[in-house]
């Protein structure tokens, strides 16, 4: 029995063209090129996964479970296969076909258990319980790791570069000192950020800015970690985070309010409300700065590896239907900026420490959860590269009741942008 071979003989009919890349299998078998990316299949458990999940979550949970393997560079081997994607030249697989080689290779059995890594939510969508589950499956995985991955401000969002190689930790403090300018920030002004994060923008906003600021997280860790940054920076009295859901928030209007990629976890039947609630929180003249990520019209957003594994229930829409629902809340758009190749770098930075690091990591979160990120982080690489999805700042002002959007000001570095 010659596993690859048979494997590759199949790939090839439904890919409609040679191999991209090699495979090798758990009876020593090779097929395909071996210089480059190599698929390496483990065991029959892989290929069981496939029959009864022939599809991106059977092969994730192959991966992540470590029962298949990549050798060489993945986010190149992803590339290639979307490349044959994209042009239309796949099929999929008859079921007789499957069931064939299946029975071939003996790998007919009962599905095996889905990772201990997977998400398993309960609950109707975008509950607040539910929601709190979600961000706590990936947010609260632990403040050492994300600490370990990101740059020293724990800023996880798209970073702002000046130039391809620059650092990342400069290239986060140019965004979020960019969200500070755009928003117009002043000693004494009120900020209030939704879905804080570890508190970068807050703690910039604080200490560059002068002014005080609010974070709200559902993130447990998140919030303990913000507290010790509170404390450590002397800023006591001037940061406030909550524990708290963004629909709870019931304060007076803040002068500002930002929100860095946060719309991508409300889901769609609630984003009116999203929008609604921070024109309410906004006073009459305020700005607000919005960062999120979008797909384009025509490609699909998220996927069952992203959902199953990383952000589950998240939602992503053309950045066209957000200004729509900012416009309906009664915000006026003033600016659309989009920062695509920025989350390009960015994430690169993100996935080049991980495998510096990848010891590090294992002995975080288990080898389990340190395969979720390499494979999260070369496919987003890649879906950013490639255009499918973007990111985007969207500038936005309440009115006055007589009209005025509070932009007289506009900082000469923002025009030169």
């Amino acid at each position: 029995m010659v596993v690859a071979g048979q494997l590759a003989g199949m790939a090839e009919r439904v890919l409609g063209a040679a191999l991209p890349i090699g495979f090798r299998a758990w009876d020593g078998s090779v097929a395909g090129p071996q210089d480059g990316t190599v698929v390496v299949i483990r065991s029959r458990d892989a290929l069981r996964r496939l029959v009864w999940s022939p599809n991106e979550l059977g092969l994730a949970r192959a991966y992540v479970s470590g029962e298949l393997d990549v050798e060489g560079d993945l986010a190149t081997g992803l590339s290639q296969i979307w490349g044959l994607v994209r042009r239309g030249v796949t099929r999929r697989p008859r079921l007789s076909e499957v069931a064939k080689l299946a029975l071939r290779l003996k790998v007919l059995g009962p599905n095996p258990d889905a990772p201990k890594e997977e998400a398993r939510l309960r609950g109707a969508l975008h509950t607040k319980s539910r929601d709190r589950d979600a961000i706590s499956h990936h947010y609260d995985l632990s403040n050492d790791f994300y600490r370990l991955v990101l740059d020293p401000s724990m800023a996880y969002s798209c970073a702002y570069f000046t130039s391809e190689d620059e650092p990342l930790a400069q290239a986060q403090h140019n965004k979020l000192d960019l969200v500070c300018r755009k928003l117009g920030l002043e000693p004494g002004m009120r900020l209030l950020d939704v879905g804080c994060g570890w508190g970068s923008m807050i703690i910039h906003a604080a200490k560059h800015y002068g002014v005080h600021a609010t974070g709200v997280t559902i993130s447990a860790q998140q919030r303990a970690h913000i507290l010790g940054r509170i404390e450590a920076e002397g800023l006591t009295g001037r940061v406030e985070v909550r524990l708290q859901d963004y629909r709870e928030v019931r304060d007076e209007p803040f002068d500002a309010i930002s929100t860095i990629e946060m719309g991508e976890h409300v889901g769609e039947s609630n984003y009116p409300e999203y929008a609604s609630t921070l024109h309410r929180l906004l006073k009459p003249e305020g700005r607000l700065l919005l960062q999120q990520m979008s797909r384009g019209h025509n490609a699909p957003g998220g996927g069952a590896f992203i959902e199953s594994y990383v952000a589950p229930d998240m939602h992503m829409r053309p950045v066209s239907a957000t200004t729509g629902f900012l416009e309906g809340a009664g915000l006026e758009i003033r600016d659309v900026h989009a920062l695509r190749e920025h989350y390009v770098w960015t994430v690169r930075a993100w996935a080049q420490t991980l495998e510096e690091r990848w010891d590090e990591v294992v002995a975080l979160v288990g080898e389990g959860q340190a395969r979720v990120w390499r494979l999260y982080l070369a496919g987003g690489a890649l879906t950013f590269e490639e255009g499918r999805m973007g990111v985007d700042q969207i500038l936005a002002v309440r009115r006055s009741e007589n009209g005025r959007s509070g932009m007289p000001r506009v900082r000469r570095e923002l025009v030169a942008r």
